[in-house]
């Protein structure tokens, strides 16, 4: 899968382009959810998701449709998912 390529840091725009196909979709998506300015400029909720993994971005977003802790889930690198955490 050629997403796998980029789930590092400082890698939002690449991972996005390859899972959308076209890096203009990318950039728009990104500026819709205010991650990116006008300009094609990372704002400062954009610098901020930029900067974590794929990994901390997916238990991110668990977290916050959850409201508990990010060490509760376990990230799935085949689905860009988050699940919770079996007892």
């Amino acid at each position: 899968m050629v997403t796998q390529k980029f789930m590092g840091r400082n890698q939002l725009i690449d991972r996005l382009t390859a899972q959308v196909g076209s890096k203009e979709t990318a950039m728009g998506i990104l500026r819709d959810r205010g991650h990116i300015d006008a300009k094609g400029e990372l704002t400062a909720e954009g610098r901020k998701r930029n900067a974590m993994t794929a990994e901390e971005r997916a238990k991110d977003r668990a977290v916050k449709k959850t409201g508990k802790n990010p060490n509760n889930f376990i990230y799935n690198p085949k689905t860009n998912t988050a699940t919770q955490k079996r007892r």
